[in-house]
Formats: C-alpha cells, structure tokens, sequence
C-alpha cells in the first residue's frame, strides 16, 4: 500500500544498509499503520554525487518521501516519521541531521495495488479477506 523512496547520492548507502533500511522502514510501517509487511514498498533512488545538493552544495543527505493513505490520525503519521528518520539515521550511520522525512498522504481511493483500490485506514482486515491477503 504505501510507498516510499529513499534518495542518496550513488556510494553513500552499502547493499547492507539499503536492506537493513528497508526492512526498518517496513516494520515500523507495517506496526503504526496496520498493513501487512507485503504492501510495504521501498524503493531506493541514487543520483551520481554530483547531482544531490544541500544548500545549494554537493551533499549526501538521506531524503525519504514516503505515500500514506489520508485518515491516518495525526499522531500516527508524526510517530512514523520520527520513528524513520531515528531508523534511518541507526541502521545507515548517516546522522540525522542529515536525514529528511517527508510523510504525504492521499485518498485511498487514488491507489490501486493488485488490481483493487485500496480501502480506506481502519478497513484494512476487511479489505485483506476480500482480496485474498
């Protein structure tokens, strides 16, 4: 259901890192938001060095955008981007000075994964009966 994209300049995450982020950005999704870890993805996006600037200087920050459903209360989405952003800077070693999260939510009903759109926050089980999860 949601997804997230981790931006880094190329070389500034090892293999090992990006998976151990992975699985922390699923879990700690999967737990505040009630999703199976399955729907979580995590997609990871490296531009050469040359092209990541902080402010206005070549940089290797650590940009996390992630989609949630809109509903969500407010609590759960500021716990879930604390919660990544402490993950991200543990797992990486890249201090979280340096690490933005940015937590950007939508109607359920503008994604569609597996052929269906996605119910809304609270319908989750439901949803998961119906479609075979």
């Amino acid at each position: 259901m949601p997804i997230y994209t981790c931006t880094t300049a190329q070389g500034a995450l090892t293999a090992d890192a990006k998976r151990a982020l992975a699985t922390e950005i699923t879990r700690i999704h999967a737990e505040i938001n009630h999703v199976p870890p399955a729907y979580v993805h995590v997609v990871f996006s490296e531009p050469p060095q040359d092209s990541v600037y902080v402010p206005g200087e070549p940089g290797a920050p650590l940009l996390i955008g992630g989609w949630v459903r809109r509903r969500h209360p407010q609590e759960e989405a500021a716990r879930l981007a604390l919660e990544l952003s402490a993950a991200a800077a543990r797992v990486t070693g890249i201090p979280e000075q340096r690490i933005l999260v940015v937590i950007q939510d939508g109607p359920a009903r503008s994604a569609v994964e597996g052929g269906h759109v996605l119910p809304e926050p609270g319908q989750e089980k439901e949803w998961l009966s119906r479609h075979g999860a």
